[in-house]
């Protein structure tokens, strides 16, 4: 069985699945099992990361897939210790190496780092990557809008994508408003949060229950009707086809109203602010 799967239309051209499969922590041949699984069953959007550790296991997993490399949207991004331009170009190349791939059809710096401040130079390298064929679009990760207006501002380009922690418990409404006014696609992740407590919560169960679908699936729905690209991350088969089973039903204002008003004020998971987080 094979879930379609809408897209959205990026400022440069480009086009993703509204929803696609997060890999955090997904290794070794287990992990290519799951990801291999999530291609067959219809995923094509396929998110990783240099400190993920798992971009062989990605492209090891297309490989032993039978969709054609050509449909498939894989996603790295680059990590804090390598913003200068020549260790950024460098990175590039060795997360193609490892995952055997030509290119990548997204690839955003993982996280600004602010106070190493070279986030601009790595965006050029992006930029450079993009014109030598080895990334198709260009974007970003955990950038504040600062950080955004002034990517724009030195290099004329801005990015087409910006993955943002984002989930019930931290909205991001006032990031998304930014994100639309600027023609820049929004994509979640941890869109499911810690998920105990997301299971756990009687304003998402009370829903679900309306609709017959899992607290996953009303949660997802949620983050579709945002007008945010969705990565969540299951290894469990069962669950892969789940939580791409957000098409046959949606939410209505009220619905959508509840849970966006479960946001927290200090809502991020892991206290990691783009102001002061470094990643390395």
């Amino acid at each position: 069985m094979s879930v379609s799967i809408p897209k959205i239309s990026l400022n440069d051209g480009f086009s993703l699945p509204v929803i696609g499969l997060g890999t955090y922590s997904l290794r070794g041949n287990a992990g290519v099992n799951a990801i291999k699984h999530a291609i067959d069953i219809g995923y094509r959007l396929i998110d990783s990361a240099y400190n993920y550790e798992n971009e062989g296991t990605v492209g090891e997993a297309i490989r032993r897939s039978s969709i054609p490399r050509d449909q498939l949207i894989v996603t790295s991004k680059l990590p804090g210790r390598y913003h200068s331009y020549e260790k950024a170009v460098l990175a590039i190349q060795e997360s193609l190496y490892r995952a055997n791939l030509d290119y990548y059809d997204l690839y955003l710096i993982h996280w600004p780092n602010p106070k190493q401040d070279l986030y601009l130079e790595a965006w050029q390298a992006l930029i450079d990557a993009q014109k030598w064929g080895l990334i198709r679009s260009i974007g970003v990760s955990n950038f504040l809008p600062e950080h955004l207006e002034r990517l724009e501002k030195e290099t004329g380009v801005m990015p087409s994508v910006n993955q943002i922690e984002l989930h019930p418990f931290f909205n991001q409404e006032q990031q998304r408003r930014w994100h639309k006014e600027n023609h820049i696609v929004t994509e979640s992740w941890s869109p499911l949060a810690r998920a105990n407590a997301i299971l756990e919560n009687e304003t998402i169960k009370k829903i679900a229950e309306q609709h017959n679908k899992s607290v996953s699936q009303i949660v997802l729905r949620w983050h579709y009707q945002l007008g945010a690209v969705s990565i969540p991350k299951s290894g469990s088969p069962s669950r892969q086809l789940e939580n791409l089973s957000i098409f046959d039903f949606s939410l209505n204002e009220n619905e959508m109203n509840r849970i966006s008003e479960l946001t927290r004020p200090n809502g991020r998971m892991n206290n990691q602010d783009p102001a002061k987080y470094e990643e390395f």
